[in-house]
């Protein structure tokens, strides 16, 4: 528990932060499970839809500090990858 206003207001502060990144993370979440979706039907055009829609989500996570800009990177470069491949 925390013994310090400081401590206390930082402990708040913490949670609020919580809940926001949360939904940030479940909002990209839900992007990424469309494109896997459409992916999954075997439509290129939606496919690629869907992902057009979900870079900008991936790339504020990483602006917001919720995602490392590594996992964006490797996360669009796999779902690029397997649309191409439905060709």
């Amino acid at each position: 528990m925390a013994n310090h206003k400081s401590a206390e207001k930082r402990n708040r502060r913490r949670q609020r932060r919580m809940f926001i990144n949360h939904a940030r993370i479940s909002r990209i979440r839900t992007y990424v499970k469309r494109v896997e979706n459409a992916i999954h039907s075997g439509d290129k055009d939606a496919a690629g839809a869907a992902l057009r829609e979900a870079q900008p989500e991936l790339m504020r996570g990483v602006g917001k500090g919720v995602l490392h800009r590594n996992t964006t990177s490797r996360k669009l470069s796999r779902l690029s990858k397997r649309i191409k491949a439905l060709g």
